[in-house]
């Protein structure tokens, strides 16, 4: 079983947006993660096929996947919109020694996520796409590390994080867990 403990994972609200938060501590210096992010080359080995005008302003697509447009793009930070012009995300990297930290905040409208529930619609995927960083970036086979039980259990800590918010009713986290652990872990 993989250890999803490495992942920090928030789910915050105000009044206009929901957001999830993610930090993670990768072992590789920044510009390794850096080039991971941006190079369209190494990001399809880990991620998703990316196409389009990749440069600040530039509008792109993911293979199978959402679109959007970079917004910022300039070491160590990076912006897009993500599946919608509403739906950002930001990541930041942070160099400590030969190590980095990634923080990745993807913020939607409250109108769209409903309540901090609807973390449940994006944090357990992009809690993948860290483990598929961390594989990557460590030269380790990527296939067949989400299962099922890692599903189940990346849910359950998105669980904890919204409860621990309190930014949605019990209601609302059971029925988006409920949706999350059929795209997640079925």
């Amino acid at each position: 079983m993989i250890d999803i403990g490495w992942t920090s994972r928030e789910v915050t609200r105000d009044d206009e947006t929901v957001a999830v938060v993610l930090r993670r501590d990768f072992g590789s210096p920044l510009d390794d993660v850096w080039d991971a992010l941006t190079d369209p080359e190494r990001l399809k080995r880990w991620f998703l096929p990316v196409s389009g005008d990749l440069r600040p302003g530039g509008a792109f697509t993911t293979e199978g996947g959402a679109g959007g447009t970079i917004l910022t793009c300039e070491k160590p930070s990076l912006k897009v919109t993500y599946g919608g012009e509403t739906s950002i995300v930001t990541v930041t990297l942070t160099a400590e020694d030969d190590a980095t930290t990634l923080e990745l905040i993807h913020s939607v409208p409250l109108a769209m996520a409903q309540s901090g529930a609807g973390a449940l619609w994006v944090g357990p995927g992009w809690d993948e796409a860290f483990l598929a960083l961390e594989l990557f970036l460590t030269g380790k086979e990527a296939q067949g590390q989400v299962t099922p039980e890692y599903g189940r259990a990346t849910v359950a800590a998105w669980v904890t994080a919204i409860e621990t918010s309190g930014t949605a009713t019990p209601d609302e986290i059971e029925t988006a867990r409920q949706m999350a652990l059929q795209q997640y872990a079925g």
